[in-house]
């Protein structure tokens, strides 16, 4: 077992220079940071494992009031997916990602696909978005439960070298509920069990875009890791991770400023990250700890 710490490096105590540091690479076209706008089922394969997942070009070309992202899958989440699901990861290697632990993922949009991934390794994970994905990402969650082998000649969206945990779970363990990050209130109830009160790791996937959103998302992501200091079994603290796309310099450094507020703050280095996620990507991975 690793400390989580060491792989990390120095932690983040500038904003400007993070951002300066960042808008500063090589950042490739990206566009918006769709996978395909356009089609209704993305075949993608994640960690050599096939899934099939539905999404809506219609509703994302609606004038939806309360937003349309979350209705197609975004560039970074199979590369996030991939990451997060190897046993080399440095949350898992530093154990605190097990089989025993809870996720909490927020805007997960309609695919799953993080939790589809990740699932088989943990105890729970909990997929949160607004109520208009969630009929959608409960059909993609039952449609790929169980596990179908690579097929050869499927175009990979993120494949890795890097093996994945012992798996000793299906995606019977995965749960999917509405979350409003301007209404909803987090509780332990949001863990979906008696016997867990709070998350072991809070996860935000290519969630800010809009500056608007910063604050309900970053008191979302406060609220959510807050709940393991009343947990009772005293458990170490909740880790919480912000994967992004480096769209735009001035919203990433209104969300950085208002993340180092609440949380300590770690850029996940390049050697612990896959090769999709590395500098000069465009995207970007960062670790923070309640303040």
């Amino acid at each position: 077992m690793t400390n989580i710490w060491d792989s990390l490096g120095p932690e983040v105590d500038d904003v400007d220079e993070e951002a300066f540091l960042l808008f500063s690479q090589a950042i490739p076209s990206q566009n918006l940071g769709f996978v395909d706008h356009a089609a209704t089922l993305l075949e993608l394969t994640i960690r050599d494992r096939d899934l099939e997942i539905r999404q809506s070009p219609t509703v994302l070309a609606s004038n939806r009031d309360g937003g349309t992202t979350g209705a197609v899958v975004w560039k970074i989440t199979p590369l996030v997916a991939a990451w997060l699901a190897s046993s080399l990861n440095l949350i898992f290697r530093s154990g605190i990602l097990n089989s025993d632990s809870t996720i909490l993922e927020l805007g997960c949009g309609i695919s799953g696909i993080i939790g589809l991934a990740v699932a088989p390794y943990i105890k729970t994970y909990v997929l949160t978005d607004q109520d208009y994905v969630m009929k959608l990402l409960k059909q993609n969650i039952s449609e790929n439960q169980h596990e179908k082998p690579s097929s050869k000649g499927r175009k990979s969206a993120a494949k890795s070298k890097k093996s994945a945990p012992s798996s000793t779970k299906g995606s019977s363990n995965i749960i999917a509920q509405p979350l409003d990050w301007e209404t909803d209130e987090i509780t332990p109830s949001l863990t979906g069990s008696n016997s867990e009160q709070s998350f072991d790791l809070v996860l935000a996937c290519d969630c800010i875009y809009n500056d608007a959103l910063i604050n309900p998302l970053v008191q979302t992501c406060v609220s959510a890791c807050k709940l393991r200091r009343s947990d009772s079994l005293g458990k170490q603290p909740a880790l919480c991770v912000v994967a992004q796309q480096l769209r735009s310099a001035e919203v990433f450094e209104s969300w950085l400023r208002e993340f180092y507020r609440h949380f300590r703050v770690w850029r996940v280095p390049d050697e612990e990250l896959n090769d999709g996620l590395k500098s000069n990507s465009g995207f970007v991975v960062h670790i923070g700890v309640l303040r």
